[in-house]
């Protein structure tokens, strides 16, 4: 089993990463944490996704040499996959942080629990 993991290190790692930002996702209360969490699961899944594409041996598919046999090539669509993840990712952590910086303006915590408990209280008021 360990030489599996050995062979396989890249991909072990990467769902390692993927747990950790899981756990963060479901056992912290904290709102930062929880950003930070998902960008740890994030990063564990690019991770996974570039170890994929990658195959030992073959070059990028830049036919520079007029060779087009596909086989010496490795696959350009998980590199894509992977960079477009990037951006969205780094979309979607901006917009959790203002969101992150507009709750604490409004309640003064980022503790989920608080947040939701005074947001209830305010709700049973009107």
């Amino acid at each position: 089993m360990i030489e599996a993991l050995l062979a396989n290190y890249e991909e072990a790692v990467a769902v390692v990463l993927f747990v950790i930002g899981l756990s963060m996702l479901l056992f912290q209360r904290n709102l930062i944490r929880k950003i930070i969490g998902m960008n740890i699961m994030d990063t564990g899944c690019f991770l996974f996704l570039a170890s994929m594409g990658y195959i030992a041996g073959r070059k990028a598919p830049i036919i520079a040499d007029g060779a087009a046999d596909a086989s010496r090539y490795i696959n350009p669509v998980p590199a894509g996959l992977v960079l477009t993840g990037i951006v969205v990712s780094v979309s979607v952590t901006a917009v959790m942080l203002s969101l992150s910086v507009r709750l604490y303006r409004r309640y003064h915590t980022l503790n989920l629990d608080e947040i939701y408990q005074m947001a209830r209280d305010h709700q049973e008021d009107r």
